[in-house]
């Protein structure tokens, strides 16, 4: 294949990413064809030969557009998840282009560059310790999965057991100490690591752990402890009080990891990092840059204040393998192979500096707020949390009319909200994650909500 026809498929992939992000002010934010009718469109047998690239792309593109949500629009409020800045979309782009395997320094010094000044930028943003190790994963989940590997690994290093040689079977075992209202990936982890469910302390109303529970806890039994905080609950926006439960779980010797998906990156905002005071003295971290930092998906964010703790999990050695003495960056992540994640990274906190940043930070929180204002002036409407970050949660009197108003919400069309179950109770759940999001966005949001209601 000639370099004239690698690129013939290209301005067809550009016409249709245009048509559909200009598509998004309009569009119903539901998928309007489900996976049967999906299926059909694409067309389920195998071509005999080859097909002309263009040909592929141009069919592809048509046969699923009825079936994308607009997740990328400033109406969509369904679970936690951000749209694509232009530039971490621009430079994802030129990620696939550019085709670099970024594991190894010497192989691709490029992708290591880049992650190695978007890794100092984030640190200094995020306020945590300028010699930390950071990784680029997958998302939250296997970010979470490399700061609890590291602490796992580090807590039976200090009473003589090297998992990497000896494995988990007979070891003096690893607790894993949770609030009640952790997310659910922080268990899925723990079952990838072995480790089995955690131990649960009592968290309060909006899902903060208690730290008189987390003493009770720690203090019943001396083994090897790692303890899991929360930035920011996935229903309320709550915060774990950091300084005071990372002081008891280090007074019992235990290593503290903080899953901050979306909420970490209050610390990057003046007005809202008051939110993870506290959080910089834990041991690791865990972040997902497609959630508030808007880059594509595929881009979570690890965190380990010891390099040698997560390269003595992580790392490996291969003889094939170009090693750098300075270290590469797969000795950081679950992965060998993988994309150049750092790069869209680095073009969005290039785009936005640091005041951009906090911007986008603070416009988030600004319009969960007013989502709450807006709320409360709908009859029959109750709130019930506090509104501290991005995360609205309200119900609609009983659970069959609360769910009945999100069916409602959702066929409308105009805006997605999702329901959730919290407290034992059916919620409609309002997630502020994207950076497009506009005043304007809100008050038609809020009218899609108020005609819903009413229609129920």
């Amino acid at each position: 294949m000639t370099g004239s026809e690698r690129g013939q498929a290209l301005p067809v992939a550009v016409e249709h990413a245009r048509r559909w992000l200009d598509s998004l002010e309009d569009r119903p934010v539901p998928p309007q064809a489900q996976v049967e009718e999906l299926v059909e469109r694409l067309g389920a047998k195998l071509p005999d030969g080859p097909q002309d690239p263009a040909a592929v792309v141009e069919h592809l593109a048509s046969a699923l557009e009825p079936g994308l949500t607009a997740m990328p629009s400033g109406r969509f409020y369904g679970m936690v998840i951000g749209g694509s800045h232009p530039a971490a979309l621009a430079a994802d782009w030129l990620t696939s282009a550019w085709d670099q395997n970024a594991g190894l320094a010497r192989l691709t010094p490029a992708a290591t560059a880049t992650e190695q000044v978007a890794a100092a930028w984030l640190l200094d943003l995020l306020g945590l310790p300028s010699q930390s190790a950071v990784g680029f994963v997958t998302g939250g989940t296997m970010a979470n999965f490399t700061g609890l590997a590291a602490g796992r690994d580090e807590v039976l290093r200090r009473v003589g057991w090297d998992v990497a040689i000896r494995g988990l079977a007979g070891s003096p075992g690893v607790r894993v100490v949770v609030g009640q209202e952790r997310h659910d990936t922080v268990d899925l982890a723990l079952r990838y690591l072995g480790l089995g469910a955690p131990e649960a302390v009592e968290a309060d109303a909006e899902g903060r752990l208690v730290v008189a529970d987390l003493e009770r806890t720690l203090s019943a039994r001396e083994l090897p402890t790692v303890v899991c905080l929360q930035a920011g609950n996935v229903h309320s926006g709550g915060y774990d009080p950091f300084a005071e439960a990372i002081d008891v779980a280090h007074r019992h010797g235990a290593w503290v990891h903080v899953d901050g998906a979306f909420g970490l990156f209050a610390a990057a905002a003046p007005a809202y990092r008051h939110l993870t005071a506290g959080a910089e003295s834990a041991d690791s971290w865990a972040t997902d840059a497609h959630k508030t930092l808007n880059v594509p998906y595929d881009c979570g964010i690890a965190i380990v204040r010891d390099p040698a703790a997560v390269k003595a999990a992580m790392g490996m050695h291969g003889d094939y393998l170009i090693h750098d003495e300075a270290g590469d960056p797969f000795e950081k992540v679950p992965e060998l192979s993988r994309r150049a994640r750092s790069i869209p990274v680095y073009a969005v906190l290039a785009a936005l500096g640091r005041q951009g940043v906090a911007d986008l930070v603070e416009r988030m929180a600004g319009h969960a707020a007013a989502f709450a204002r807006g709320a409360a002036e709908l009859p029959g409407v109750e709130l019930l949390n506090d509104v501290v970050f991005t995360q609205v949660c309200m119900r609609f009197g009983s659970d069959e009319r609360t769910r009945a108003v999100v069916e409602r919400l959702l066929a409308d069309g105009e805006a997605w909200m999702s329901g959730s179950t919290w407290h034992g109770r059916a919620v409609l759940r309002i997630s502020v994650s994207n950076w497009s999001t506009t005043e304007s966005d809100v008050r038609r949001s809020l009218r899609a909500l108020q005609r819903a209601a009413e229609g129920v």
